[in-house]
């Protein structure tokens, strides 16, 4: 049932000044507060060799930026999500992170970077609508817990329309701009 606009108003005040501890992370993901510990090492490890990668093979000039928070359209007047990626990547040309704010628009964004940890489930649909009602181009899921790594790409009406993903081992195709097959087999 949507919130009352009220309602939504006061949630997002209260939100916007939560102060979180150092270890927590925290987003509102179609109103709902989320709350998740800071990642352990094999979820970085996954991070780290996809940028690695993306900078390694991929013929874009991108920058990237871990844990930057979004804002995004919501639902059904729900306040605006504030949503937090493990990584993002836009083009060196846009110069969209020197000096942005804590909470920036995803205008630009070239890809999200979502690796699974304490709530998957989030990873896997909230976040996906929330990127898609963005407009965000891609969002690349790595899901540790089912070993597949998924690239979610063609946004319309709140969700991805197309979708490809490979097993962890074998390479998953990039599309333009990053132009490259991401090897998978490290994920492991």
């Amino acid at each position: 049932m949507p919130l009352d606009p009220i309602t939504c108003k006061l949630l997002l005040d209260w939100f916007v000044d939560l102060d979180t501890p150092e270890c927590l992370r925290a987003e509102l993901i179609e109103g709902e507060l989320v709350v998740t510990l800071v990642p352990d090492g094999h979820h970085e490890h996954c991070v780290s060799r996809t940028v690695g990668q993306v900078h390694r093979r991929s013929p874009a000039d991108m920058d990237f930026s871990a844990n930057k928070g979004l804002l995004l359209r919501s639902t059904d007047g729900c306040p605006q999500d504030h949503v937090i990626p493990d990584g993002t990547f836009a083009s060196k040309a846009l110069q969209l992170y020197g000096g942005a704010d804590p909470w920036m628009p995803c205008d630009g964004i070239a890809l999200v970077l979502e690796v699974t940890s304490f709530k998957p489930q989030i990873d896997r649909e909230a976040k996906r609508r929330c990127y898609a009602r963005g407009g965000i181009p891609l969002y690349l899921l790595v899901d540790r817990e089912a070993s597949w790594t998924t690239l979610f790409s063609d946004p319309a009406s709140g969700d991805y329309r197309e979708v490809r993903a490979a097993a962890f081992g074998k390479p998953l195709a990039l599309p333009e701009p990053f132009a490259f097959d991401l090897d998978t087999s490290d994920f492991l």
